[in-house]
């Protein structure tokens, strides 16, 4: 044993003498090169122009070409195709006086022409090596067309469903956001980003980008530092932690400034505590932005990003237009600029650039490595393990591939609406609508008919503001003719699968909705199909949790299938016809009402909490016309089998700050067929010196039964698991009492307890 540890110890040294010494030729070969660059091409690195056919956000450059010429572009973003990345870069490194080359980026968010279900949907999976695949996938496809850089993940937490952006994200819990988080870093990263079929990652949005006032994008945040440690920090830092090369700012303020000139954020946490050393890109047009939030003209929100420790302006043209002049009235110092340059040098070292500035350009891998037969067997298999099985009364589903199939609505028969929102490098004419996917699931064994049925919804423009890319496709005839046909073929029919909901642009960026519920055009379709008597399985589509307490009321079955991505129709047919069982869970809390919002499972308790099982009591904190609880808790989902949880065991009743405590379960599938069930460890900090949410997710595990078997999962608790931020922001562990509750979601728990010497 202590010639293994010696060995062990000596690899160490020698695996850290060689990073030190890789370091060091970095360090050279950079202040080396910036000895030679003039101001203005310094600058020149901290700026992000946007070229090609996809354009976002509200301002485009120009003069592109020329600018990378003159040594005045540090990098481009989405621009699609190997060969165009190919002649810009040539323009970099033939035509500039020092021929740096560019950093490529792109909002590969979900996948690339494989396109992955959305973020959010993602995260109803709790598959953490699937998740970290799709990442993998993403960028050896977009590497292999001249990308090497990712606007992903996104890991703001959220509370807040009527912000679109939350279809972008993992979810309200911290914790399984950090875990997340840290899958995609590893996945786009790999173990090495000099290899050509990896990308460098950018964190986003930092921070608390997900908690917007009213849920209305780019809307001011205000919370205590204290919760900002807790409940919305832990994914930043665990993505940091991971190796992250890029972070982004946020929109919003934090503590009255905004995100993208906040020394205290961008400094002092994200640099000093927690210890990133790649560089800091805003968002699209963020500093400009900071004029309207009352912080001074270009000039002077330019120096305040500087000086705060943003490194790359994106698109707002205000470090390459005024960093000069503030340089001569000494509002920056020549310090700050070098330091920033060295950070985009810096990644493009990290990426290789250097040593060869067309390694993501070679030809033949696009023509082999996208959109590959493997991949979309991947994207297939994850996508199902997304869809969350919310209701299935009588067991409605799986259909049997027999019959007539009526399948009716808006989003029954549009390829375009699969892959779901900042799908940018997609290809839609390659993706099955899921009409074509059910005809081809059920082949001669049965017949599926199709009617639109209505419209998204009755007003037009209303409909148009939620079709940024025009995916969105009225149809011109009267209301009552589309539902009078839908109904026809409804009566004809065994059974009726409703496809309803948002279209992809619906929920995404600047796609806030003041109204959850199922728009009115496709209510009065569902209540002309409920009158038919036929059962009704409801497919919803949805980019976020929406409020479906009328449709729970109504119909035995209920799938949420989110934006499945690419191979979103053949993944809705494995599960809806049982070739795959449903296994997801709700990585968010469902309200019933619009009015509950924010409603979050981890909530804090009240001096005057409610009874559990009551609806109202007066002086107590509850509503006059509806109950506290949610129409689906945090961490629900139904399978097409039953799991039986026995009672949880504790191997001691107490532990010390060192020491651990196991807590096991025995999990049975007591169904018909095998399925995948996800167990859920949570914990209750009784008493401690600042007030402890009522429950939070330490850890969980994916396990897979066959029928009949029984699996003992145990979870170890240490002191990381207890630790919190305390008044002081100090990371604590203290003494005390806790609660551990183990379930299959959040409020369908087991509990023991134990106590921390």
């Amino acid at each position: 044993m202590k010639k293994k540890k010696l060995l062990l110890a000596a690899a160490a040294l020698f695996l850290s003498a060689a990073v030190h010494a890789q370091d060091a030729r970095m360090e050279a070969f950079i202040d080396n090169l910036m000895s030679k660059m003039t101001l203005r091409e310094k600058i020149g690195q901290l700026n992000l122009p946007v070229t090609g056919e996809i354009v976002t956000g509200e301002a485009k450059s120009s003069d592109v070409a020329g600018k990378i010429i003159r040594g005045e572009v540090g990098g481009l973003f989405n621009l699609k195709g190997v060969d165009k990345i190919r002649e810009v870069q040539k323009i970099a490194v033939e035509k500039s006086r020092l021929k740096i080359p560019l950093i490529f980026g792109m909002d590969v968010i979900h996948g690339y022409e494989t396109v992955f279900p959305i973020p959010l949907a993602l995260s109803c999976s709790w598959d953490m090596e699937g998740i970290r695949r799709s990442a993998s996938v993403a960028a050896q496809e977009s590497s292999a067309d001249g990308i090497c850089w990712t606007f992903s993940p996104m890991v703001d937490i959220s509370h807040e469903p009527r912000w679109g952006r939350m279809a972008e994200g993992s979810g309200e819990d911290p914790y399984l956001g950090a875990r997340i988080a840290e899958a995609m870093v590893h996945g786009y990263q790999g173990d090495n980003l000099k290899a050509n079929n990896t990308i460098m990652a950018c964190v986003k949005h930092f921070a608390l980008y997900g908690a917007p006032e009213a849920g209305r994008d780019y809307n001011t945040v205000d919370m205590s530092r204290l919760r900002m440690f807790n409940d919305y920090f832990p994914p930043y830092k665990a993505a940091v932690d991971a190796g992250a090369g890029s972070v982004m700012t946020s929109f919003n303020v934090v503590d009255g400034i905004p995100a993208t000139g906040n020394k205290w954020l961008l400094d002092d946490v994200l640099r000093r505590q927690w210890g990133f050393d790649g560089f800091v890109v805003t968002d699209y047009t963020a500093i400009m932005e900071m004029t309207n939030h009352g912080l001074g003209d270009l000039q002077q929100v330019s120096a305040l990003a500087l000086n705060a420790g943003t490194d790359m302006d994106m698109v707002a043209d205000g470090y390459i237009g005024t960093l000069e002049k503030s340089l001569r009235e000494g509002k920056v110092t020549m310090q700050e600029i070098d330091k920033a340059c060295h950070r985009i040098l810096e990644a493009k070292y990290k990426l290789g650039l250097f040593d060869d500035p067309y390694r993501y350009l070679d030809s033949k891998r696009a023509k082999k490595e996208i959109y590959t037969p493997e991949h979309r067997a991947t994207a297939r298999s994850l996508a199902a393990e997304t869809f969350v099985l919310l209701k299935n009364e009588g067991h409605l589903l799986p259909l049997q591939k027999k019959g007539r199939i009526a399948l009716i609505g808006p989003l029954a028969n549009t390829n375009a609406n699969m892959p779901g929102t900042w799908s940018v490098a997609a290809n839609f004419d390659r993706y099955k609508s899921l009409y074509q996917a059910m005809k081809e699931a059920v082949g001669d064994k049965a017949e599926v008919v199709c009617a639109k049925g209505s419209n998204i919804m009755d007003n037009e423009q209303i409909e148009a503001n939620g079709s940024m890319f025009g995916r969105a496709i009225r149809d011109s005839r009267p209301a009552g003719e589309m539902i009078s046909e839908a109904v026809s073929l409804a009566r004809q029919s065994d059974v009726i699968v409703a496809a309803v909901g948002e279209t992809s642009e619906m929920s995404g960026e600047s796609s806030s909705r003041s109204d959850l519920t199922l728009p009115d055009a496709q209510r009065r379709l569902l209540e002309a199909l409920d009158k038919t008597g036929k059962p009704v399985v409801l497919v919803n589509f949805s980019g976020r949790p929406t409020v479906m307490t009328w449709e729970s009321s109504r119909f035995p079955a209920i799938l949420n299938v989110w934006f499945g991505g690419s191979e979103a129709g053949d993944a809705i047919c494995d599960v809806l016809f049982g070739d795959k069982a449903p296994s997801g869970k709700l990585s968010f809390t469902m309200p019933k009402s619009v009015g509950q919002i924010p409603l979050y499972y981890n909530h804090l308790n009240t001096g005057r909490p409610l009874e559990k099982g009551k609806w109202f009591t007066k002086f107590k904190s509850n509503y006059l016309d509806i109950d506290n609880d949610p129409l689906y808790p945090f961490g629900y989902g139904l399978s097409y089998t039953t799991f039986r949880y026995g009672e949880p065991r504790i191997d001691r009743t107490t532990m010390t700050a060192d020491g651990a405590v196991k807590v096991s379960v025995d999990v049975t599938n007591t169904g018909s067929c095998d399925g995948c069930e996800i167990v859920q460890l949570y914990i209750r900090d009784l008493v401690a010196s600042i007030s402890r949410p009522v429950e939070e997710l330490k850890d969980f595990s994916r396990i897979h039964l066959a029928k009949g078997e029984t699996r003992t999962v145990t979870f170890t608790i240490t002191a990381d698991k207890l630790k919190f931020y305390n008044s002081n922001l100090r990371l604590v562990c203290e003494p005390g009492e806790f609660e551990v509750m183990v379930g299959p979601n959040s409020r369908d728990v087991q509990t023991v307890k134990f106590t921390l010497e």
